[in-house]
């Protein structure tokens, strides 16, 4: 700890400070002065309340980064509030990936650490008011100030809310406002921590009973009061007390007690208060306590290869892909290299893409490593989010498994970081900043950290299959599916020849109608791929072409049917379905396209019989919808399963053995650099659903209106290697990743022409610099606003190589900075996307 001493000078007591982050989007630190009895035990990487601004009462949550004793020169330090850790929370190494992040991302480290930080580790604050013991009542009272004042004088403070409560019909606001300009009441905020432990009440014996014969005299005694005495011997039903006293300090749930319904209850409560027993209070874990129960994964031969050249490059290489087709058995292999890292003393970060993976994979993993293992996602609450972050902190939790948010937990002792899929899009955050990517940071992390990383997928990344073949990573392939299983027959159907020969019902092909029924017959279970949710993209008019449009963005309204409402997908804003064109006023009106609401509901129609359940983003929105979709899917209680990307992503399902995809060409055209390649990683991921066990091989229908695309070939023949080869020549062509970095700069703002205006400035300005090669736009991209902001993209391509990356983002930070401060251009906003995706 930094020792801090006190110097006296002029009879001025000099402070020390603290620079501090605070959770803003501004690219500094901030000073405050230490109070006098926070010297001694003020460390780095603790959290601290901090008045900010002008406006009275507001505060922050701020991580201590760095402490010293010189006085800012540009302006007078305020107080630090408080303390609200005794041990820092963030740790010394974690403080240094805060400020690579800011660095690397372009963004500010106060945004960093409120993406970092668990919601459950930031302070709250609440306006309370409270009655003001100087006034004078020479003021001229309402009815209504007066009733509201009389509230206050029976209570310390109390919110807005409670005090709507208490006074009915009263417009609390407007008369708060009224009584504060006669200075009748004071408010102010109330702080308090969001996390609070979970507390459980229980109940023991009196440590006078844990004496034999002090017992038996008690029962004696209590055989005039036969309820109080149920009590004391239901109490020794659960606790022993005379087996063993050490049960009864643990003492039993209270709850246990409360629930039986032969017990009195006013018996336990007098009990309690003549001392014969006592309550007291502990915290209790919010994940149930898991003991392992299997001791070790067995591998097959081919895994156990894969396991042993993954060691032995790591040996020479921090860096392996595991590059192993789906189905062949890489989460074994993980969970076997897992087993070695915590055998050897260190710790152990499992990424995963999705939250709806967790929910499958950790059932298998809390069987070998039981409660050492901690889960980390968007889905838990805050409180549990806390839990997961202290006990990685304290050592409680060795192993992490996560998706890419935890990469900022607390690790100080990492040893393997395995990134599974890593190809996956969701590893990357957009909004807000930092706009990171979670497997490069997770390999920056082990650099620091002296760890070794796996990046395990089926279809790698063009840009990290590049870097295994320059040898700048390790590579390890497995191309047999494990068991007896083996890959699915891939079918490709012409939806163009089908719909002339009108044999298409809805958006399925007879082909794909008569594989769901066959795969009915057999009990057997079908997952159907649309990228697409909602019940269909927009409604037209037939007779004027009028089309459903968001007022905020420049996209049509998602017809949502269950909802009955029109929805837009990027801002929110939600309209009743219009009975009548609201143009023309005609009633034919109709719904255009398909998502995957429109085919669960034809799916219900054409097979009536068939249990039908659908996974998107509009099922899976409640905590524990994904635990229940994947349940019931993996008990077989549901025959078909509808979803969007979410279901491509690495689950794995016995029973299925067929795979319908739907407008395959859509992923395939995409107005994009990656789309040739995305588009074969989802088809291939989704694809290896099918047929993952060893007695029927699978099916896949891919319905498509061109058969003949190269792409499509190459995903039936699993010619990933080809696929590389030609986008590596594409891409050297058009100057495109892994030759060059991208930064992405986005210019927004709520009036067109000055968008434009700005955009085209910092556009010119960076062309002086880096020239015409590097600097592409500005161009509107495909929504070209959102919000009712307009949007201008810019795009810069920087080669790899010499080039110095730090100093170009310096650059294009300086010039961002100019746009910004020019007081004609104060209003726009600047978003700049580094490896953008």
């Amino acid at each position: 700890m930094l020792e801090l001493t006190y110097y006296h000078s002029n009879e001025e007591e000099l402070t020390f400070f603290a620079e501090l982050i605070l959770p803003i989007p501004v690219p500094k630190l901030f000073t405050y002065r230490v109070p006098r009895e926070l010297v001694d035990i003020i460390k780095i990487g603790a959290r601290v309340i901090v008045p900010f601004g002008k406006k009275q009462g507001k505060v922050f949550t701020a991580v201590v980064a760095g402490l010293h004793n010189t006085p800012p020169s540009q302006y007078q330090a305020r107080y630090i509030l408080e303390l609200l850790d005794e041990y820092p929370l963030v740790t010394g190494y974690q403080l240094e990936l805060f400020r690579w992040i800011s660095d690397y991302y372009m963004c500010c480290i106060g945004e960093v650490m409120n993406i970092a930080l668990p919601s459950g580790l930031k302070i709250s604050s609440q306006s309370k008011v409270q009655y003001n013991p100087d006034f004078d009542h020479k003021e001229l009272l309402t009815n209504s100030e007066e009733e509201l004042l009389e509230e206050l004088k029976n209570h310390p403070a109390l919110s807005y809310d409670e005090l709507g409560r208490l006074v009915g019909d009263i417009n609390v606001p407007s008369v708060i406002k009224s009584l504060v300009g006669k200075k009748a009441v004071i408010i102010f905020e109330e702080v308090r921590e969001k996390y609070t432990p979970k507390m459980v009440r229980k109940i023991r014996l009196h440590t006078d009973y844990e004496d034999q014969t002090q017992l038996m005299m008690l029962i004696h005694r209590l055989e005039k009061l036969p309820k109080q005495q149920e009590v004391v011997m239901r109490y020794l039903s659960h606790i022993p007390v005379q087996r063993n006293p050490e049960l009864n300090q643990k003492g039993l749930d209270k709850g246990i007690l409360n629930q039986d319904d032969e017990l009195s209850q006013s018996s336990l409560q007098t009990l309690i208060k003549n001392k014969v027993f006592e309550t007291f209070d502990v915290i209790q874990p919010r994940f149930s306590e898991m003991q392992a129960t299997q001791a070790e994964i067995k591998l097959t031969d081919a895994q156990q290869l894969a396991a042993t050249q993954i060691m032995t490059q790591f040996e020479q290489q921090h860096v392996v892909l595991l590059h192993g087709i789906t189905g062949s058995g890489k989460t074994e292999v993980y969970i076997h290299l897992i087993q070695q890292a915590l055998d050897g003393g260190s710790q152990a970060l499992y990424l995963l893409p999705e939250i709806a993976l967790t929910t499958q994979i950790v059932v298998r993993l809390q069987k070998v490593f039981g409660d050492k293992m901690g889960i980390y996602h968007s889905k838990f609450s805050d409180n549990e989010r806390v839990e997961v972050w202290k006990g990685v902190l304290s050592g409680k939790y060795q192993f992490v498994v996560g998706v890419r948010s935890a990469v900022f937990l607390p690790f100080d002792n990492l040893g393997l970081i395995i990134v599974d899929e890593e190809h996956e899009t969701s590893y990357k955050q957009h909004d807000p900043a930092p706009r990171y990517h979670a497997r490069d940071v997770a390999i920056m992390i082990a650099h620091w950290q002296q760890a070794k990383v796996l990046l395990g997928s089926a279809t790698p990344s063009i840009e990290t299959y590049y870097l295994a073949q320059q040898g700048r990573y390790g590579l390890v392939e497995l191309f047999q599916r494990y068991g007896a299983a083996t890959l699915p027959e891939i079918i490709l159907v012409d939806t163009k020849q089908e719909k002339k020969q009108k044999t298409m019902k809805n958006e399925f092909s007879s082909a794909l109608l008569q594989a769901l029924e066959m795969n009915m017959e057999r009990k057997e279970q079908s997952i159907l791929f649309q990228n697409r949710r909602g019940y269909s993209p927009y409604l037209q008019c037939e007779d004027c072409d009028w089309t459903s449009e968001c007022p905020n963005c420049a996209v049509s309204l998602t017809y949502h049917q269950r909802a009955a409402e029109l929805r837009c997908h990027y801002c929110g804003h939600k309209e009743e379905v219009p009975r009548l064109c609201p143009t023309c006023g005609s009633t034919k009106v109709r719904t255009m396209g398909y998502g995957t609401e429109k085919l669960e509901d034809q799916l219900q129609i054409i097979f009536p019989n068939a249990r039908t359940l659908r996974m998107d983003l509009d099922t899976t929105r409640a905590k524990n919808a994904y635990q229940q979709i994947i349940q019931e899917f993996e008990q077989g209680d549901i025959d078909m399963l509808v979803g969007t990307q979410m279901i491509t992503k690495g689950l794995d399902f016995d029973k299925v053995s067929l795979v319908g995809i739907f407008d395959a060409d859509r992923l395939i055209h995409f107005p994009e650099f990656r789309a040739t390649e995305r588009a074969f990683q989802m088809i291939t991921q989704v694809s290896g659903r099918a047929g993952r066990r060893g007695d029927r091989q699978g099916k896949v229908l891919i319905q498509t209106s061109n058969p003949q695309q190269s792409i499509l070939q190459k995903v039936i023949n699993g010619d990933y290697k080809g696929l590389y080869t030609e986008e590596l020549l594409e891409r050297e062509q058009y100057s495109y990743p892994p030759f060059t970095r991208l930064i992405k700069l986005t210019v927004r703002h709520f009036e067109q022409a000055i968008c434009r205006q700005a955009a085209e400035r910092l556009a010119a300005e960076l062309t002086d610099r880096l020239g015409s090669t590097r600097v592409l736009g500005p161009e509107e991209p495909l929504v070209e606003r959102i919000r009712n902001q307009f949007l201008f993209d810019i795009m810069i391509k920087i080669e790899r190589g010499p080039v110095n990356m730090k100093a170009v983002k310096a650059f294009i930070q300086d010039r961002i900075n100019d746009i910004l401060t020019d007081k004609g251009l104060r209003q726009v906003s600047i978003v700049a996307d580094v490896d953008c995706m």
